[in-house]
Formats: structure tokens, sequence, C-alpha cells
């Protein structure tokens, strides 16, 4: 690896977008993983913009920090419960965008994952845009991938011509000790957060462009450990979100929830720490069945964590409390695997969970800075 790439590499470390170290491997206030740098010559997120697609589905190189994440509650034959994870990170180097080609200024990280109840596996590869290694392309198909690790448009059978590119998705990865190739499909609308897209992550006012497709049903096969191949069902969520600055300094962590709740609706949550104040930030999304959605202030949301487990030498909050009393809102989040870490280059902790109380279904916690 030459001089240049394995710089390359260790800013995308200091600055990777939605996992990230614990927090003693972040400098001082520069918030968790460097997402709390000054946005310096990148583009700035600005309320009061709009989110425009297709076009917005494409990379962002004008932005610092983007990724595309999606992740699936499945259940195979025998009613086995898994998680799958597939996620790809961009991180722009200079705002001018390089000097072209294998000096193109972009650095990308991927990272897949599967859970099982008793066991966990991820991998993590690394790459650049140069010579087609890694990248977005909108025609003639839309393609997001690293590697043979893809996220890509398919038509629908039976449809004369493709809608959005997003309703009908193939996420693909593959390495020694797993694989996974499913197909996702809604023809349910796009979810933005906050005001049309806009997410605040502070009361300073750090905030990032921030959509979802949280309506998917999930089709195709898993490959585990043991080299067996499995048929499985489930519904899936995608997260898109671009940014130069999303974190303020002091913040140092998050805990995201993202839920399916009975009669087709949906819930996102999440918590930013501080240092010495947990409950630094809350914001959330309230989605109905329709897809119409409510943002969620602050204040209307608690998350307290009831249970840690040892994980990788730190503890970390693995049975949770959450209650948003506008919708009534009352559950308690176990994990299907409390042992889900990703022991990547910035490790964290990211698997399905289940839920019951006033409600009951399952979805995906993300927890970092831990």
């Amino acid at each position: 690896m030459n001089n240049r790439i394995w710089l390359s590499v260790c800013l995308l470390l200091l600055a990777a977008c939605s996992d990230g170290p614990d927090r003693t491997s972040a400098p001082a206030q520069q918030g968790f993983a460097g997402l709390g740098l000054a946005a310096d010559a990148f583009a700035t997120v600005e309320r009061g913009g709009e989110l425009a697609f297709p076009q917005d589905h494409a990379a962002h190189p004008e932005f610092r920090i983007e990724w595309w994440y999606v992740t699936a509650n499945l259940e195979d034959r025998e009613g086995r419960q898994y998680g799958m994870q597939w996620t790809l990170f961009r991180q722009a180097l200079t705002p001018d965008g390089g000097l072209g080609h294998w000096q193109d200024g972009q650095v990308w990280m991927a990272h897949v994952g599967l859970t099982a109840a008793a066991e966990h596996w991820h991998a993590e590869r690394f790459g650049r845009s140069g010579g087609g290694q890694a990248g977005v392309t909108t025609e003639p198909d839309y393609r997001v991938w690293l590697d043979d690790w893809s996220l890509q448009s398919v038509t629908a059978p039976g449809s004369p011509e493709r809608g959005d590119p997003l309703e009908h998705i193939r996420v693909q990865a593959g390495t020694d000790n797993l694989a996974f190739d499913l197909v996702l499909q809604t023809d349910q609308p796009l979810v933005l957060h906050g005001e049309d897209g806009f997410s605040l992550k502070s009361e300073r006012g750090q905030a990032s462009w921030y959509y979802s497709q949280p309506f998917y049903q999930v089709n195709g096969t898993l490959v585990l450990g043991d080299g067996a191949e499995r048929n499985v069902h489930g519904t899936g969520w995608l997260d898109r979100e671009w940014s130069s600055q999303p974190l303020a300094p002091e913040q140092t962590g998050w805990d995201w929830f993202s839920l399916q709740l009975p009669d087709n609706e949906r819930l996102m949550l999440f918590r930013l720490r501080e240092q010495d104040n947990p409950d630094s930030y809350f914001a959330g999304t309230h989605i109905r069945s329709d897809g119409s959605t409510r943002p969620l202030a602050p204040q209307e949301i608690r998350m307290q964590p009831l249970e840690t487990t040892r994980v990788a030498g730190r503890q970390v909050p693995t049975v949770w409390h959450l209650e948003v009393p506008v919708i009534n809102l009352d559950i308690e989040a176990r994990p299907l695997n409390p042992n889900a870490w990703m022991d990547t280059s910035i490790p964290y902790w990211e698997g399905p969970i289940e839920f019951s109380g006033s409600h009951s279904g399952h979805g995906y916690l993300e927890m970092t800075g831990y």
C-alpha cells in the first residue's frame, strides 16, 4: 500500500461516518470519530434546502462524509432469527475532488455483519474510487459498491419500467465465513427525517441530510460460518445520510434505534451523548403506515439503559427502556445476541433487537463510542 493510500485510510478511520472508535480513540473536542471537526471548505448542511430524487440517491462529494446503510430482521424456514447489516461509507479527503483516478480524493469503507442468537460474524473492506474499485453510479442502473459487495436497483418482475431506484434493490456480500444475497422491495414512499430531511444533531446547529426507506420486505439467502445456505424472509430498513460536520465537538457517541411497530408503522430514535451528559440530545421520527411522518422533539423522547453486557472489554448497554408518550409508546428492547460487536478498525455494537410492552415487534440498534 503506498503512502498516499495509507494516509487516506488513517484519515478515514479518524473521521469515519456512522461507526467509530471508543471515546478514548478520538482527539478531544473533535466529536465522536472526528465527526465534530469543522466543515472547513466542504459544503455545509443548511436549513431550508430541499432533497430531490432520484438525484440525491447519488454521491455528494462536496460533503465530507456520507453513507448507505441497510439492516434487516430475518427468519429462516425453521423460525430461527437473524440480523443483517450492509454499509458503505464515503469520506472526502479534499473539498475539490482531488486529482482524479487513484488520487480522486474519495476513500471508501464497507462493513457487513450477520447476527444469530449465539453467533455474530462481521467483515470490513477499504477502497478507492479510482479504477472502479468502489463508487456510485445512477445510469443505466443505480449501483453502490466496493469490490463485489454491492447494492443495486433491479426491475420488479412484470414491471414495464423502473420507478424510484430504491423501490426494488438487491444487496450482496460474501467473505470466507459469511455471505448473503437479498432482494428488498417496497411500494411505500421514502421518509425524510427532521425538517424535510434536515436532521439536527445538536442544539448548536450541527446537522445532516437524512432520509430512509423503512418499509422493505426482504427475501433471499444467507450463508453462515457452517457453510449451509438458508432461505430467509423478513423486513429491511435503508438509511442515507451525508454531512460535513454532523456532531458537536463534545459529542462522544450515540444510541440509534429503528423499530418495526405493529400495523406497519415505524419509529426511528437516537440519543447523542456527551462525556458528562449521556442525554445531551434526542431526536426521532414516528412513521405512519402510509409513510407520513411526525418529527419528535428532544423532550418527547426518553431512553434509559436497563442492563449492560461486558463486550470486547467494555460495558455496553444492551437492554433499554424506551418511551415516547405522545404516541403512547412504552417498551423494553432486548438484543437477539448481546455480543453483536463489530470488531472493525473503528469498533461499535450493531445488531437486531426485539421489544415488548405497549407495542411489540423487532428492529435494530446501533451504539457507538463505548
